[in-house]
């Protein structure tokens, strides 16, 4: 059956952000419980525990552990984004484009070298941006989960893109394209894989907010960048590459109290602010923009909310 939880406020007055859990599945009552990749959007106990460095959720009583599925070990996590939508901007593609561009070998980034697999192996601090295809919005306006599938298989079978194992294909709709599965009331983005071209792709779905939900899945306003759809997609971006990486099959790590996986432990959770020159809160800098990045759940040591490792 699928979970829900009450709905809750980001603390301190960086945002507002109201979304139910599109929770994990218990498959049996004497089961744990599963992920599915759709629970960003878990806000419970956010602004009691923020201002501990604790995640939000059932952080303070559930750490992760390893459940023998594989875990991205390669040398290097390449990163595609599938642009749809023909409501895209340039200001706004730079945006998302320069975090893909600069994310890997950042402290924060590196948070995801303390997860391994079953062999020992663990993550590489290397995240390369590896390519992008456009779709103008051929299948509408209103995705489902099977053609969100789709547009990751074309853009592979065309030749678009490659198909790579060691991938996270990104599709990133524009601010006119919703998914119907529950973009702004269930989830803000997720992440699941699926067999193409004879090889496990990884992909994510990340919903831009800027007119949809702003409230819900927006960045705060003004927003770091001056983009507040891209600036907000930023931190679901952030997220979905995160447990795509950690957990790609939904099987690695999780918690077996609710199937949360690393970065649903810390969804909305900010940690330290700073303010930029234009009055916007942000915690990260990757290359030459700052953003306002969501924490991310280190397993090394105590299992806690942190935004770089070490």
């Amino acid at each position: 059956m699928h979970l829900s939880t009450r709905l809750g406020l980001i603390a301190a007055g960086l945002a507002v952000a109201v979304a139910s859990y599109a929770g994990p599945v218990r498959e049996t009552p004497g089961s744990i419980f599963k992920p599915t990749g759709k629970g960003f959007g878990e806000l419970d106990n956010v602004a009691t525990e923020a201002s501990q460095g604790k995640a939000g959720g059932f952080a303070s009583t559930s750490d992760l552990s390893y459940h023998g599925g594989p875990v991205m070990v390669g040398a290097t996590t390449n990163v595609y984004y599938i642009w749809y939508g023909s409501q895209w901007d340039t200001a706004s593609k730079n945006v998302l484009t320069n975090l893909a561009q600069n994310i890997g070998g950042s402290p924060y980034y590196n948070i995801n070298t303390t997860y391994y697999n079953g062999s020992g192996q663990y993550v590489k601090n290397s995240v390369t941006y590896a390519g992008s295809t456009t779709n103008s919005g051929t299948l509408g306006s209103r995705l489902s989960d099977s053609q969100i599938q789709s547009l990751v298989s074309s853009a592979i079978t065309s030749g678009a893109l490659p198909a790579d194992s060691n991938g996270v294909y990104m599709v990133l709709t524009d601010k006119a394209t919703t998914a119907t599965s529950g973009f702004c009331t269930q989830y803000c983005g997720w992440h699941t894989h699926a067999t193409i071209s004879g090889k496990d792709i990884k992909y994510a779905f990340v919903g831009n907010a800027e007119t949809q939900c702003p409230s819900a899945c927006g960045a705060t306003s003004p927003s770091p960048n001056g983009t507040p759809g891209a600036d907000g997609a930023a931190s679901v971006l952030a997220h979905e590459l995160e447990e795509a990486v950690t957990d790609p099959d939904l099987n690695a790590w999780y918690a077996n109290s609710n199937g949360m996986e690393n970065a649903d432990k810390c969804a909305w959770n900010w940690g330290t602010t700073s303010t930029a020159s234009n009055g916007a809160k942000y915690n990260q800098t990757f290359g030459t923009m700052k953003y306002l990045i969501q924490q991310n759940w280190v397993i090394a040591t105590t299992q806690r909310c942190v935004q770089k490792w070490p």
